[in-house]
């Protein structure tokens, strides 16, 4: 029997996933390893990026002993990475010159602001995107103006800058790989999504010495190798993208106006558009799905910063919960959350409000309310959010959305997969292997090898586990959606900028 396998790898927000499959795409073993979240200050938050390399390592290393398989049998590995979150690092020695600063981060507010109101139209024209913390050009900025003698150092040549994609892949090759992809890319307030490079004016507008930044390749292809002396073989690397386009890739979503969410972290609603970009007057992000062949599929973004971390916040910040799982059972023990609704608004809104200066809530508190309100008002929030996203997007889009896939963590969560149908009013189905990123990235690997000729032929593979479908009338409907928008405005502007 063969012992040849597929290897993706997601490195996330809060954890790296590797799924090792075999060539009929079974799932042999799957192995994840978290990683510390640093918060120096208000608003501010950071990764190490050593240790994300040192935890990369151990999850793929922990993934194929679990399979019983070693780097050799690989035929090629996909790697999906966290998006906007970025770094700089010493070319010479590969040493970050400050942590990784991470996608949440707020530090760089003051300053999307004021690229907001000299350049807005033209960045919204040229990237798809708003200008927005968010966005990893900004963050690179700051590092560049905070970190003593950076700046001198990136225009003498001596430092690389990118996002995590670029620094792994890097690491992985010994220091011969350092690209990053078109769906990379177009997350840093520095790629115009039309012409398919570098923008110089966006490059001048950030004050970014273009030599700091990847050469931009495929999103799968011969795209090089790890080296031997990294992970034990000499692994072809067939693919690289940013997380969610590679769920989409994952979910098998390859038609124009087919949608996906990624429930983790944040929440991540994603509309395969095809080969043209479409825009959003009303608040989502136009972004490249993958570049194949040459040819660039687009997708509209509906991001919402926190999901799954309020319900880490309740266990961990609050400790009214032994485990995310919990949550479940609390929700359903519940008739609803009496009267109580949290806007989990930890680091602002993202669409389709852009609220940089939104804060968290919870309101409707009584005395009769306990943590089975508050964890179910939490559950609600996410399917709350999805919604509003959805709205966006089939408006915008002009596209009929008559089903929705989910994936990621929290998907196991059947309540809150039955409220996000009962929201949506669509029905959502749940696949067999909810870790679709990782998965989305071993698939596009073997067609960067050479082993699939277009996405389609992977579609097959996908198989549903359940199928949600909408249980209640309307008129709730409308009426849980406005006690909703209502606590959202409360919650706006909070912040001082």
């Amino acid at each position: 029997m063969s012992k040849a396998c597929y290897l993706g790898v997601d490195q996330g927000t809060t954890r790296t996933t590797a799924l090792v499959l075999d060539e009929q795409w079974n799932l042999c073993a799957s192995a994840y390893r978290e990683h510390t979240q640093h918060y120096p200050a208000p608003g501010w938050v950071e990764h190490d990026p050593e240790e994300i390399w040192q935890k990369t390592l151990e999850t793929i290393a922990a993934a194929l002993a679990a399979a019983g398989r070693s780097a050799s049998d690989v035929r090629a590995l996909g790697l999906a990475n966290q998006g906007e979150t970025c770094l700089v690092w010493e070319k010479q020695t590969g040493r970050p010159i400050y942590n990784a600063i991470v996608w949440q981060d707020r530090r760089t507010a003051g300053a999307a602001d004021r690229l907001r109101a000299e350049h807005e139209e033209a960045i919204r024209e040229k990237t798809g995107l708003t200008a927005d913390a968010y966005f990893s050009g900004l963050k690179i900025q700051w590092i560049l103006d905070h970190v003593p003698e950076a700046r001198r150092r990136a225009e003498r040549g001596e430092l690389a800058a990118g996002t995590l994609d670029t620094y792994l892949l890097w690491k992985m090759s010994g220091g011969q790989l350092r690209v990053t992809d078109p769906s990379t890319a177009s997350r840093t307030l520095l790629f115009n999504i039309h012409t398919g490079r570098w923008d110089e004016d966006l490059l001048s507008w950030l004050n970014i010495p273009p030599s700091v930044l990847a050469e931009i390749v495929e999103t799968a292809g011969r795209l090089g190798f790890a080296a031997e002396g990294v992970l034990g073989a000499r692994v072809p690397i067939g693919a690289s993208l940013v997380d969610q386009p590679a769920a989409l890739f994952g979910q098998a979503c390859f038609a124009r106006g087919a949608v996906k969410t990624t429930y983790g972290t944040g929440c991540f609603m994603l509309m395969n558009t095809g080969p043209a970009p479409v825009r959003s007057p009303n608040g989502l992000l136009t972004t490249v799905a993958w570049r194949l062949k040459g040819e660039t599929t687009y997708a509209l973004d509906g991001g919402v910063y926190i999901a799954g971390a309020a319900i880490q916040w309740l266990r961990d910040g609050l400790g009214i919960l032994g485990s995310a799982a919990e949550t479940e059972t609390l929700a359903r023990s519940v008739p609803d959350s009496g009267g109580v609704c949290f806007v989990p608004a930890f680091v602002g809104l993202a669409a389709p409000y852009w609220d940089q200066y939104a804060r968290g809530m919870i309101i409707g508190i009584t005395g009769g309310t306990g943590r089975a309100q508050i964890a179910r008002a939490a559950l609600e929030a996410i399917a709350f959010q999805v919604r509003e996203n959805l709205d966006v997007m089939r408006q915008d889009s002009g596209l009929p959305i008559e089903i929705m896939r989910a994936d990621g963590g929290a998907a196991a969560n059947h309540f809150l997969m039955q409220f996000q149908a009962d929201l949506l009013g669509v029905p959502v189905d749940v696949p067999v292997i909810h870790e679709t990123t990782a998965l989305g990235a071993a698939y596009l690997a073997a067609l960067g090898v050479g082993d699939f000729d277009r996405p389609e032929q992977l579609g097959a593979n996908w198989k549903l586990r359940r199928r949600y479908l909408p249980a209640i009338s309307e008129d709730r409907r409308a009426a849980l959606l406005a006690r909703w928008k209502a606590a959202v405005e409360r919650c706006r502007g909070w912040a001082q900028p």
